[in-house]
């Protein structure tokens, strides 16, 4: 039994020794790691603009309610609320009997008073000749003169009170004075609406879309800055950026709160935005120093942001990133990386790359 126990003994120790010679020959013969076949990109510091970001509202430049000024009744409403119209359309059709007799009644003052003055006149024109011939005595042509001065006033009056009637008429159909779209309708077809007093009835709200602009609230401490830059954009929630065409700092405060507004006007064009949105407003303050990536490098899941990272041992692995404000085709990384990262720029091929190594066939 001793004998046998020796033997196995010096067989494990044999094995042993086989093993760490095996172990010795492999580390000896095994090829360095290599890079992987990832096109990678260096995360470098980089000098961006400092910003403060509040919130706006978004608001049309041309947008106004239209009020009733006649006192009709409504036959018809042609577009409802969300319906794009061009600048002369129907917006509301009135009865217009009461504004249509009106007018003929007009015309008929009107004919009258030019009747009375073509008399007036041609009985002036009798009276000053024979005065002129010394038939006839002055105080006869003054009383002429009086009656033709007063048709004549009497025929501007009517004049006068048949473009008014005029425009009553006028009034039972109301167009849109700009292009635009129908925020809100505010009356109905067939009922009667009054213009005042002691305030006219509105009738129908209209926003153009084609020049918008964003009302910000700010706080006084952050004016100074703002004025000084003049330099604005808008945050979309895709990310985009919209340039402020202007920006314009009240230059009041509301005394209850001590905030002053700003307004950030939009370059014309579609944007996307419609009146009524809140919408973030990045101000330019400064100068600071930024780490981005491209938004095409970057892994998202849900609201989970990550990219893969290639090692100083030529490692790849997936890290989780905190973002903060985009910049065109870049975004800012506030965590998760460090100057001198290298970053893969196709995650996908990182993805397929790791695939492939854990399969096994991933080439050298």
């Amino acid at each position: 039994m001793q004998a046998r126990g020796a033997s196995l003994a010096r067989s494990g120790a044999l094995l042993l020794m086989s093993a760490w010679l095996a172990a010795c020959g492999t580390s000896r013969h095994e090829s360095p790691p290599q890079p992987p076949p990832i096109a990678t990109l260096v995360v470098a510091p980089v000098q961006a603009a400092r910003e403060q970001v509040w919130d706006g509202v978004v608001e049309a430049v041309d947008e106004t309610t239209i009020a009733a000024q006649t006192n009709a009744r409504v036959l018809a409403l042609p577009f409802d609320v969300g319906d794009h119209v061009a600048k002369g359309d129907v917006l509301v059709r009135f009865s217009d009997v009461e504004q249509q007799s009106g007018r003929r009644g007009a015309q008929a003052v009107v004919a009258s008073a030019r009747a009375e003055v073509r008399d007036a006149e041609a009985n002036w024109k009798r009276v000053d000749e024979i005065v002129q011939r010394g038939l006839m005595a002055r105080a006869q042509l003054d009383a002429a003169t009086a009656r033709r001065d007063a048709a004549r006033a009497a025929l501007a009056a009517a004049e006068a009170n048949l473009r008014s009637a005029g425009q009553q008429a006028d009034y039972t159909v109301v167009r849109a004075p700009f292009d635009g779209v129908v925020t809100r309708r505010f009356v109905h077809v067939g009922e009667a609406v009054q213009s005042g007093p002691p305030t006219p009835q509105s009738l129908i709200a209209l926003a153009a879309l084609d020049a918008l602009r964003v009302d910000v609230v700010v706080p006084q401490g952050a004016v100074d800055a703002i004025r000084a830059s003049q330099r604005a954009s808008v945050v979309l929630d895709d990310g985009r950026r919209l340039q402020a065409a202007r920006v314009i700092v009240f230059p009041y405060a509301d005394p209850s709160t001590h905030s002053l507004r700003v307004r950030v006007e939009l370059p014309a064009g579609g944007s996307g935005l419609y009146p009524g949105m809140t919408v973030k407003v990045a101000f330019e303050v400064g100068a600071a120093t930024r780490l981005l990536v491209p938004v095409p490098a970057l892994v998202r899941r849900g609201e989970l942001s990550a990219v893969y990272v290639v090692g100083a041992d030529h490692s790849v692995g997936l890290r989780q990133l905190r973002l903060g404000h985009r910049f065109g085709d870049k975004v800012e990384v506030l965590a998760g990386l460090a100057p001198g990262d290298r970053v893969a720029r196709d995650p996908e091929a990182a993805a397929l790359y790791l695939v492939k190594r854990h399969d096994g066939t991933a080439s050298p």
